[in-house]
């Protein structure tokens, strides 16, 4: 916490008494660790496809709300200067990407702000797997589709932002053997890009909380395997894929480092591994922006 000498809060204090537009414009120039009076470490800036823009909204007297398209997002701070952190689709576009932003109060009104989303070209990857996972039976079709609807009311959760740090731990040990974003072939075929970090490791190796969550969802699904959802607060949320046995419950509240599950091979794999989605404001991130560079 900064003393009230210290001439980045000075500075915090005195954008309360100018106009909104100055003060967002001054608060986007102020070093990052005066806006993060609170301890909350932010993921690392990334305007890209799959990265997670930082929004400056300058200071309110209580916590604004955001929104991209209809999805609310993780906003944080004090009221001496609020951000919003944006998740981007895989999907999006480079150029100008906006949110809406309703401020305190009946007369806070709503205001739309501007960034620009970056291109960023993400390399391929060819995999060979079981013809069953790609050229799905009516059967495997329709239970796939039953899985996705369920699995987008989970992504739609949207709990008590977090007050704690945003930086995680790596779920397991092991080597990243699959990236995010990868664009990916299977059996030659093209399919969605990859939207998690991909871990090779022993099958039984322990996987972890990445840090404070609450269990969402668990369940088996068609290509995922045995899965668990977690919640870390705000939209933010980790998925856990292909495990060999899940060992928690539905409403369980986890400690960073507190255990899963266990790695494994269930689902469309090649191999065991974890894979790890990380999901904000719906959207799925590149989980390394959370972690220690």
């Amino acid at each position: 916490m900064p003393h009230l000498s210290d001439p980045n809060t000075q500075a915090m204090r005195r954008l309360l008494t100018m106009g909104p537009a100055l003060a967002a414009a001054l608060s986007a120039a102020l070093p990052r660790q005066a806006w993060a009076q609170s301890g909350v470490a932010w993921p690392r800036d990334s305007a890209v496809p799959g990265g997670v823009a930082h929004v400056a909204l300058g200071p309110a007297g209580q916590r604004p709300q955001a929104f991209a398209d209809a999805a609310p997002l993780l906003v944080l701070g004090d009221p001496s200067g609020w951000t919003a952190l944006a998740g981007i689709p895989l999907s999006a576009e480079p150029g100008t990407a906006r949110i809406r932003v309703r401020g305190e109060g009946s007369e806070g009104g709503e205001r739309e702000m501007a960034y620009t989303v970056r291109a960023k070209r993400y390399t391929e990857q060819h995999l060979k797997v079981s013809p069953r996972t790609v050229d799905l039976s009516p059967e495997d079709l329709a239970r796939h589709e039953r899985e996705r609807a369920h699995q987008q009311a989970v992504i739609a959760t949207f709990s008590a932002p977090p007050s704690v740090p945003l930086q995680m731990r790596q779920p397991t040990p092991g080597r990243r053997s699959s990236s995010f974003g990868l664009r990916r072939f299977f059996n030659g075929q093209a399919r969605s890009p990859h939207s998690g970090m991909d871990i090779a490791a022993a099958t039984g190796t322990p996987v972890i909380a990445p840090m404070p969550a609450t269990v969402l969802d668990t369940g088996n699904y068609f290509f995922n395997g045995n899965t668990v959802w977690l919640d870390h607060g705000g939209g933010l949320l980790s998925m856990m894929c292909h495990l060999s046995r899940i060992d928690v419950k539905v409403g369980d509240r986890l400690a960073p480092g507190e255990r899963v599950g266990a790695v494994g091979a269930t689902g469309r794999v090649t191999g065991p591994h974890l894979h790890w989605t990380v999901s904000l404001n719906r959207a799925s991130v590149d989980p390394a922006l959370f972690l220690d560079a």
